[in-house]
């Protein structure tokens, strides 16, 4: 018998009300939040560096303290930051954090224009130092202002996603799996957006719709945070910070008077009553040496970590130069790249990083959340395997008759100009611009004619298998960091998951920070590859480490990729992939 028009409307009403759940639940609009939240984040971190180049005179120096000042201050500052999101109810920390970011942002925005369009007269004025002194409060602003996004990503992404995928693992798995992908476009997208606003307009106009665009964004994204907490009502329900001094204490030597048997049991009565002392008698010299403690207690608690061996895999990754970081761009430009084809290759690495967000999905359900952390890594490391042929192939400047030190030796004590690549009776002295890769690949502009190829020009055949090496890698790469991810949110309790995630971003930054360094001491081309080798030693050493952890987790089967894991989210925690904390 025919279904009637009244019958088939509640399936388009039921059809239409599902989709209007969705883009009303939390879930979503946590999604809207983030992609505002990253968008200003990644337009912000582009332009700031292009602007600091600006103000000093072409000059790379202020951008290098920036970048030093920001990766110390989340290596000493991560603990500290992860124990204040840890003690603080989440509304709180995600609203202030989020506020404190956004504020600055647009303070630095506006300081920013007002040196640009006044910089003749501060240069005038005191000599000089005026201008200095506005130089200093922009590096210090917008260092607040990367930790305060700091601290957003490690509530929300660490924190809040968890409680919002509530018991099920494959949802979790998801919503990681979408947050990265909005990590992956925004990356591409919003400097793109802002570098068009600068170019066909000026570094004043960037700068105002920064701060602009910051300050709706803020007012958006707070409406968001409560929306999401009151969907949400176990994001109200937190564990108290005297539970969590005495999971974190446990960690270390434990006090003469407290038994051991009250610490395993937990209960909330006797902590408070084994604590409330303690608090009567806090000094003033406690009070200072409080944060040497939370930073010596969080890098305990860390090291303690059933997951301690994938966290610390993940952060040895971030010693390479195969990145898409303004080191690999700048070499790409010595090898003959030009600015159109970075780009397209920038691109493509998006493409690819998708592409590893997709696999981690399809990866767990089949092999489960440890075997797709081993397959990743393998993955990984075979697609590095072209960057190493590289440094051997036609094309490549590794030479190792050339001192790595030379550059700095030559800058410290013989004050003499940096070498060139190419003698310059080969190179033509032209002003540098997008089209002169062209010319160190060979090719030479004569009196604005077409390019015309010199007698030896440089191969492609090495750059392009180091960038096709680097494109393949992103698969592997982002697959394994939501591999780790996970791990840490799922094997990480709930007093301790700030903490333990801002050590994971000490450390990662700490390693980042060697990469920069390990560059300072061998700047020049000829080094480079050099560079990669060691790189690809870090890559393998992390995976290695990752590897023990899952040898210690799964033991003999850990080899075992044919077993699937149910379909059902309440069997999430099979044979296949067992609790690490179990381990």
């Amino acid at each position: 018998m025919p279904r009637s028009g009244a019958d088939a409307q509640p399936d388009s009403r039921g059809c239409c009300g599902s989709c209007g759940n969705y883009l009303t639940s939390a879930k979503f609009l946590l999604y809207v939040g983030h992609a505002l939240s990253t968008w200003g984040d990644r337009m912000w971190h582009f332009a700031v560096s292009v602007f600091l180049v600006e103000l000093y005179g072409n000059s790379l120096l202020l951008t290098a303290v920036y970048g030093l000042v920001v990766a110390g201050s989340v290596l000493l500052l991560g603990a500290i930051i992860g124990d204040w999101v840890d003690k603080n109810p989440r509304l709180k920390v995600a609203q202030t954090s989020l506020i404190v970011q956004n504020a600055c942002v647009i303070l630095c925005g506006i300081l920013l224009m007002m040196v640009f369009l006044f910089k003749t007269e501060l240069v005038a004025l005191y000599q000089g130092w005026l201008l200095t002194l506005c130089y200093i409060l922009v590096i210090t602003i917008a260092n607040i202002a990367n930790l305060a996004s700091t601290a957003t990503a490690i509530t929300i992404q660490r924190d809040w996603v968890v409680v919002v995928a509530g018991e099920s693992r494959s949802r979790l798995a998801d919503m990681n799996a979408t947050i990265r992908r909005i990590d992956q476009l925004t990356n591409i997208l919003a400097p793109m957006a802002v570098g068009q606003i600068m170019t066909f307009g000026s570094p004043v106009i960037g700068c105002g719709f920064i701060s602009g665009w910051n300050l709706i964004s803020m007012f958006v994204e707070y409406t968001l945070l409560w929306k999401v907490h009151q969907k949400t009502p176990a994001l109200a329900h937190k564990a108290s910070s005297k539970i969590e001094d005495s999971e974190l204490k446990q960690l270390n030597s434990p006090k003469e008077g407290e038994s051991k048997p009250n610490e395993g049991v937990k209960l909330i009565g006797k902590d408070v009553n084994v604590f409330e002392p303690q608090e009567e008698e806090v000094s003033c010299c406690s009070r200072m040496a409080e944060p040497l403690s939370t930073f010596r207690d969080g890098w305990v608690a860390y090291y303690n970590q059933p997951v301690f061996l994938a966290g610390l895999g993940l952060a040895f990754l971030y010693m390479t130069v195969l990145g898409f970081d303004c080191i690999t761009t700048g070499y790409a430009y010595t090898q003959g790249l030009s600015g159109s084809t970075l780009s397209l290759l920038m691109g493509a690495s998006a493409i690819t990083g998708i592409m590893g967000t997709v696999a981690f999905t399809w990866l767990r359900r089949r092999v489960g959340l440890v075997r797709t952390g081993i397959i990743s890594g393998i993955a990984q490391f075979v697609s590095l395997a072209f960057c190493v042929i590289s440094v051997f192939m036609p094309g490549s400047p590794l030479d190792l008759s050339v001192s790595p030190f030379a550059d700095i030796s030559a800058r410290l004590f013989e004050s003499s100009p940096l070498p060139t690549m190419a003698p310059e009776a080969v190179v033509p002295e032209t002003p540098f611009t997008t089209l002169m890769p062209l010319l160190a690949n060979g090719s030479a502009f004569v009196n604005g004619t077409d390019p015309v190829t010199t007698l030896n020009p440089v191969s492609l055949v090495s750059v392009s298998l180091l960038f096709a090496g680097v494109i393949a890698a992103r698969i592997g790469l982002w697959s394994f960091d939501l591999t780790v991810t996970q791990l840490l949110q799922e094997n990480v309790i709930e007093s301790e998951r700030g903490i333990i995630n801002g050590i994971q971003n000490s450390m990662n930054y700490l390693l980042d920070l060697l990469h920069f360094i390990m560059v300072i001491l061998a700047p020049n081309p000829e080094a480079f590859g050099l560079l990669v080798l060691i790189s690809v030693s870090f890559v393998a050493m992390g995976h290695l480490m990752y590897f023990r952890f899952a040898q210690k987790t799964l033991g003999s089967s850990v080899f075992r990729c044919c077993s699937r894991e149910p379909k059902a989210d309440a069997d999430d925690s099979s044979p296949s992939d067992a609790d690490v904390s179990n381990a």
